[in-house]
Order: structure tokens, then sequence, then C-alpha cells
């Protein structure tokens, strides 16, 4: 990947460098990186340059922002030859597996069957099923620009990051990013859902973490009952999401995905 040359004049790139990843003996090179923060516009411009590069830009966010190594990216904790690709994975087979997981009550559970269950009420183990799509509201890739535009203006250390990829889903698995590894260790898995999304809610990667990830939304549930079908999606792609937030149960969380054009998600 030679980002200046695809880039070509009328998108200007900071100084920055290709990351050897942790696997292939430093041959292996997915990734651009900027060598510091991300410019404010950056995301837009290199967005709406993709058509043409192929590149798709990441705001990418370190562990801790006062480290040195700003992991996992400039530490190349990178692992894309591990990964399968997005195309191999139905969305909704992988869903209803990470369901069933979340779901299943062991021996040794340290919450009770009723207490398990009520979390995903009124679903209770039973998988209700992907949401129906919606129409976007706006122009996804604007609003994927603007929230990335509003993470940088918060003063954030986040740096550019550039993948040759499709999409921002398959951008995930291309770079080898492993944040979720705790909950599902092949990335292609996680990003063919998010592929999904791109296509039922204009969904758009604009920001990744260690163990988060970011999305814009741009045709995001109406109502009360659609964000409750979402939100059974979203405990079964980040459980955490519901057991390590504020939210008890799936109709808590529910209540706050009405009408929300950010997703953001964050493995323990």
């Amino acid at each position: 990947m030679n980002p200046e040359a695809l880039l070509g004049d009328d998108v200007e790139l900071p100084p920055g460098r290709l990351i050897p990843t942790a696997e292939g003996g430093g041959d292996t090179r997915p990734l651009w990186l900027s060598d510091g923060p991300a410019d404010y516009g950056a995301w837009g411009r290199i967005r709406a340059a993709h058509p043409r590069t192929g590149l798709w830009p990441l705001l990418l966010e370190p562990l801790r922002p006062d480290a040195e190594e700003f992991r996992p990216w400039a530490s190349g904790e990178l692992y894309p030859e591990g990964m399968s690709r997005p195309a191999d994975h139905a969305p909704e087979a992988v869903l209803v597996r990470w369901w069933e997981s979340a779901t299943s009550v062991e021996e040794d559970d340290v919450l009770s069957p009723e207490r398990r269950l009520a979390v995903t009420a009124p679903y209770g183990a039973a998988w209700p099923g992907l949401a129906p799509g919606r129409e976007a509201v706006e122009d996804p890739d604007r609003l994927a620009a603007e929230h990335a535009d509003v993470l940088l203006s918060f003063g954030t250390e986040a740096r550019l990051g550039l993948v040759e990829a499709a999409s921002g889903a398959e951008a995930l698995a291309v770079a080898g990013w492993s944040g979720p590894a705790n909950h599902e260790n092949d990335t292609a898995r996680i990003a063919a859902v998010v592929a999904d999304w791109e296509r039922r809610f204009g969904a758009r990667v604009f920001a990744v973490g260690f163990a988060t990830l970011r999305l814009s939304v741009a045709a995001p549930p109406a109502t009360p009952a659609e964000a409750l079908r979402v939100a059974a999606e979203h405990f079964a792609f980040c459980p955490d999401n519901v057991w390590q937030g504020s939210c008890e149960d799936l109709r808590a969380y529910a209540e706050q995905l009405v009408g929300a054009d950010e997703w953001t998600f964050w493995w323990d």
C-alpha cells in the first residue's frame, strides 16, 4: 500500500507510516497510521476519495492516550493473517450463535437462570430474528464525517488510519483488529454483522479503539418496538454493552437506541 500515491494531489496526508503487524515477520503492513492526531475534516475528505483510492479512513483511538506505544495501532498488535473473510459468514447465523452463547445457562453461572433470561426479556433465550432495515434519513457518509469531526472536537488523541478495503466493516478484518477477542477471535464475523448494518441501517465505521467501535447510523430505529429488535442484535454482538453498561435489560437499552445516530460498542 502506497497511500501518498493512491490519494494523489487532491487529498494531502499528514506525516505517517505503514505499520508492520505482529505476525508475518514484518512483511505484512495493512495499516497506514499518522504520526500525530488526525486533522479536523480529514475523515470526510479521504472518504470522498475512496471510490478512486480504495482507502477507507478510520479514526484510531489508543488503549491509553498518554502511552507512548499507542496500542494496538503503532505497536502493530494486528493479526490480519488470522482472520477469515467477512463474506464467508452469514450475519444472522453469526448473531444467532452469539445469542445462544450469551443466553445459555451454565451450572456454575454467576447469574441465576431467572436473572439471566430476564436480561433479554421479552425474548428470553429465543432469538427474535433480525430487525427490519430502514431508509436512511440523511446521507450516511456525510453523517459519518460529521461524527468524526465531533469526536475530534472533543480533543481526542485519535490518529488517522488508512486501510485498503471496500468498506469500514471490511477494514476491521483487513487491518487485523482483534479488539473483540474476548467475545470473538475472528474479526471477520464482527465485520460481517457490521456490513449488514451498513446495508440495513446506513451504518458507517468511523472510529476504532483498542476494544471499542464507533458507528454512525443514518437509519436508526424510530420506535421502541423497532429499537427492541435492534437491541437484541446489539446484545448478541456485544453483550458487554448491556452487562457492563448502565442498563439492566434489553428494554432499558433499547430506549437509548430510538433515533440514536451513533452506536458505540466496547468489549471487556
